[in-house]
């Protein structure tokens, strides 16, 4: 182990091993099995590579994700291990190179999918080659039950019988107790070492909403723009065709996004996953076949507009989110329409009929999570078999608690309804015989004439819809087998239509929800103590180029983490540059004469003057700390932006020059226009009549009283951004 901790902080800049990372990588150094479960973003990785390094020969790494392996390679190489990977990407020529390089033990790891590793040729290969390990990534690809199964993963269990003295490690995020047996067992590690960490994800905040079609694009639309305007995340959609266009939508409302599922071609799939691990600021629209396997540290949220199918799958897809441990949201909004549709689905499956009561209980115990009032995290986590016992906080029941209900004569009347109408239609339909409406439909049906007719007056269609959902949910109704979105009643019914017994449900939420109570900002990085803003955003641009020069994503060169050490400590050799987390020798060899050229004008009490920096800062997103005041009452980065606005730049001209978003500067504006040393008609380059548009906006939504920007800009759809309206209002304050 003192090797262990040697590589660990030589090659990778970490000073100490964290959850499980320990006694996991001993047992596999000292030859044994291991089955290992760690959250997203836990260092399962390292429980593998420093093996592979401490070890004799070459760690041969299973992983299914062929297009990631390239990233996953090349930050490797760039933290100076001897990394390389055999997949359909490389031509002949490279493959026998690699082939060659194995064999000659010039390799310290070796990257292989899944279906090429249980080849003939392929194990013949390793059988002339020393090896340290095997690891199994994504181990629960192995389970018939899971949402990621694939079949030639029960084929790995040859490396047992071909290199039973070869100690193997499988490595899984989501796995519930059934999973964690069936790994074992299809993978011969029967009597290897398991190790379950926290499923916690304790940064991670969970909020979940009822909504459904237009209505939960809506919602995330309000979601991005209150909570992440300038941050990447992940939207998941169950349909190529939801993803195509959601991602329009969000581009016709001015945010980047882009489009990902299987059904393009391959070299799109490969530019939207480079852009993503290259940018800022982007959304990826995408099903399930996008994330698996992604690095990339600041996802700040991953938001679903449909329910995924099981518990596993949403524990994993939100986990793509905040792996740098910083504050980071798993947002979801669903509706009537997802209950029915997945249950159809399963109904309509090729699988066994046990396999079809498996996915029924998966799906139960999802929709459970979505529907209970309780601590969503506590649910969560019990389902992997963990229990906390406080709550946790952090998700929205915890900050909103819901109300609940006695809908007993609500639920009553909609069974009836769907009763009376003859079980034959869907919910809009049923809700308008309940709120009365003299449809032509319902007219020519006859069902005016019914005693269901018109007794949900009182109520209104957002009421009967959500009705509808939770008896869904509960199991009292179900969808036809045609998936015609027909209502059909269920056994549970009955009881409840006679009486004997009551239901418990959410009150329905009219209107748009109440913000949590208590929102926990996210924390900004680079604002820890002696940290300066600015510095930091010049660093982000140090680390931009030295990324397009390698050609890797910029977390490949260092986290943001790392950023922030710097900009705290601000070192000014290379030896003290070994005190900084993530940085290890390899990187401080190649970048650390860059970084420490970068901090020369910001050490000691020399401080750089932000507007002289003459190269382009792009792509990059700070929200400034406070900072001590100017005689006009206003702060250095303010004054910075009003200084070169003087000068005649335009908005985005600064936003270059200073390396901040435009809607920064704006902001910038809207406090110097507070302070009365600009006027707002000469920032926001609008005409007359669309600025006295916004002011009777304003007007009409109380927003002089409130402050709250948030319904105007969605009354107008987007078309005025946030730092305009913050503009116009700062200047009738």
């Amino acid at each position: 182990m003192d090797k262990a901790h040697e590589v660990l902080e030589r090659v990778f800049g970490y000073k100490s091993f964290r959850l499980h990372q320990a006694a996991i990588i001993e047992t596999v150094i000292n030859g044994g099995d291991a089955l290992a479960l760690m959250p997203t973003g836990g260092g399962k990785s390292l429980c593998y590579q420093i093996p592979s390094l401490v070890r004799e020969g070459t760690g041969i790494v299973v992983s299914p994700l062929i297009a990631l392996l390239q990233d996953q390679v090349d930050a490797l190489k760039e933290a100076g291990v001897r990394a390389a990977f055999l997949n359909s990407t490389l031509d002949r020529r490279e493959q026998e190179a690699v082939e060659w390089e194995l064999v000659g033990g010039k390799l310290d790891l070796l990257y292989v999918a899944p279906e090429r590793l249980v080849q003939e040729r392929m194990l013949g290969l390793l059988g002339r080659a020393k090896i340290a390990l095997f690891a199994i990534d994504e181990a629960h690809c192995v389970s018939q039950w899971g949402h990621d199964f694939r079949p030639e993963y029960r084929q790995l269990r040859i490396l047992a019988e071909r290199f039973p003295n070869i100690p193997r490690i499988a490595l899984t995020a989501t796995a519930d107790e059934r999973t964690r047996e069936e790994i074992a067992t299809e993978l011969s590690l029967e009597g290897a070492h398991r190790f379950v960490a926290s499923f916690d994800r304790p940064n991670i905040r969970y909020t979940i909403s009822e909504a459904g079609g237009s209505s939960a694009r809506d919602k995330l639309w309000q979601f991005i723009t209150s909570e992440h305007p300038s941050d990447s995340g992940i939207v998941y959609c169950l349909s190529r065709k939801a993803v195509e266009e959601t991602a329009a939508w969000l581009t016709g409302k001015g945010k980047r996004a882009l489009a990902y599922h299987a059904g393009l071609p391959a070299d799109v799939r490969r530019t939207v996953q480079q852009r993503f691990l290259a940018e800022d600021n982007l959304v990826i629209v995408a099903t399930i076949a996008f994330g698996m396997g992604i690095d990339k540290p600041d996802v700040r949220f991953v938001g679903h507009l449909n329910l995924p199918k099981s518990i596993e799958a949403y524990y994993q897809e939100t986990g793509r989110a905040g792996r740098d441990g910083e504050a980071a949201d798993a947002w979801m909004a669903y509706g009537l329409a997802d209950l029915i549709q997945l249950r159809q689905w399963i109904v309509q499956s090729d699988g066994s009929e046990e396999f079809k009561k498996v996915q029924r209980q998966k799906l139960d115990a999802l929709i459970g999570l979505g529907e209970m009032v309780n601590c969503r995290r506590q649910a969560l986590l019990a389902y992997f078999g963990e229990i906390k016992h406080e709550p946790c906080g952090n998700c929205d029941n915890c900050l909103n608690p819901p109300v609940t209900i006695d809908g007993t004569e609500l639920a009553r009347k909609a069974l009836s309804a769907v009763y009376r109408t003859g079980q034959r239609f869907g919910v809009g339909y049923v809700s308008d015989v309940l709120l009365g409406k003299a449809e032509e439909r319902i007219i020519r049906n006859s069902h005016d004439q019914l005693a269901v007719f018109g007794i949900g007056k009182d109520q209104d269609q957002n009421t009967w819809r959500g009705v509808f959902r939770q008896l869904t949910a509960a199991g009292h109704l179900t969808g036809d087998t045609e998936g015609h979105g027909t209502l059909l009643l269920t056994d549970l019914a009955r009881p409840l239509l006679r009486g004997e017994t009551a239901f418990r449900m959410r009150a329905v939420v009219k209107g748009s929800p109440k913000p949590a109570k208590g929102r926990r900002q996210p924390v900004v990085l680079g604002t820890g103590e002696g940290a300066d803003q600015s510095l930091f955003a010049i660093l982000r641009v140090v680390r931009s180029r030295l990324s397009q020069d390698a050609k890797v994503p910029p977390y490949v060169i260092c986290h943001d983490r790392t950023l922030v050490e710097l900009a705290q400590k601000r070192p000014g050799t290379l030896s003290e540059l070994q005190n900084i987390i993530g940085l290890g020798a390899s990187k401080i060899s190649k970048y650390g004469q860059t970084f420490l050229d970068a901090l020369a004008p910001h050490r000691g009490d020399a401080k750089s003057d932000q507007t002289k920096i003459s190269a382009p800062l792009k792509d990059v997103e700070t929200r400034p700390e406070p900072e001590a005041k100017a005689a006009n009452g206003l702060s250095k980065t303010v004054n910075a932006s009003l200084e070169l606005r003087a000068a005649g730049l335009s908005i985005d001209e600064i936003a270059e020059r200073r390396g901040f978003a435009a809607s920064t500067i704006l902001g910038h504006f809207a406090e110097g226009i507070e302070a009365g040393h600009l006027e707002a008609r000469e920032c926001v380059g609008l005409e007359e009549h669309e600025i006295d548009e916004i002011l009777a906006a304003f007007e009409g939504h109380g927003t002089l009283e409130s402050g709250k920007l948030g319904p105007v800009h969605s009354a107008f759809d987007g078309r005025y951004s946030y730092g305009v309206l913050k503009c116009l209002l700062a200047e009738l304050s």
